[in-house]
């Protein structure tokens, strides 16, 4: 909950997309820029499931990462905070594991991509896409993340304003359900006046990768919430 006379994150102007879409190509549009998503929930969101073992690695070539990652989840096995190397992707840390988990496509210009068919790979994904989000040079690629649909249509047609990003990290992390199709990621970021704000993204698995999912009016399916402490979450973070 926000302090008195402190402006909550979900009514301050910043950048701005298209009225269809809300919330999606910048980092700071995903706390600011979301109040028909946000207005009124302050609840955190509910503490991670408790993983149960993952069947054996199997499935067929729709499973398989385009780049080639290994690994293949049915369930969950993350048990706790990934160890990784963290990379600085505009203004955020982020979690970076090129031949396991991801992303392990990163161009010349810097846009990460592919991820592992697995828990830990969605995990990473949406670490990698909020980061990006925080760089306006990958604003006009970011919809390549976002899987197919009217949402991503929706997205690709719309256009964007820019302004001084707020600056944030990831402080933690929960997993919901998972399936080899579908996970909610539920990230905490951290902002730089000691705020935390969740930012639960759904995710699934298209076109060999995993992919931020939207509504088919572009926006996101589930509202963020300032919370007061990581209690339910895994704690992570960048050095």
């Amino acid at each position: 909950m926000s302090a008195t006379g402190t402006p909550s994150p979900f009514r301050r102007r910043g950048f701005i997309l298209a009225a269809a879409v809300v919330a999606v190509i910048i980092l700071a549009a995903i706390v600011v820029a979301v109040t028909s998503l946000s207005r009124g929930s302050t609840n955190p969101t509910t503490a991670p499931t408790t993983p149960a073992p993952s069947a054996s690695p199997s499935g067929d070539a729709g499973d398989e990462s385009v780049c080639g990652l290994p690994g293949f989840e049915t369930e969950n096995t993350l048990t706790s905070a990934p160890e990784t190397d963290w990379e600085l992707v505009g203004t955020v840390a982020a979690p970076t594991d090129p031949t396991e988990s991801g992303p392990g496509v990163v161009d010349d210009g810097g846009f990460r991509s592919c991820y592992a068919h697995t828990a830990e790979g969605a995990l990473y994904a949406a670490a990698n896409f909020a980061a990006m989000g925080s760089d306006a040079t990958f604003s006009s690629r970011l919809v390549e993340l976002v899987a197919p649909g009217p949402g991503r249509d929706r997205l690709a047609s719309a256009t964007t304003t820019s302004s001084s990003p707020t600056r944030a990290q990831i402080a933690g992390y929960s997993i919901g359900a998972y399936s080899s199709g579908a996970v909610t990621i539920d990230l905490v970021l951290n902002y730089a006046d000691g705020r935390l704000v969740s930012i639960p993204l759904k995710l699934v698995w298209a076109e060999g990768d995993w992919k931020i999912l939207l509504t088919d009016t572009g926006e996101f399916p589930l509202a963020p919430a300032e919370i007061e402490n990581l209690g339910g979450y895994t704690p992570w973070a960048g050095a």
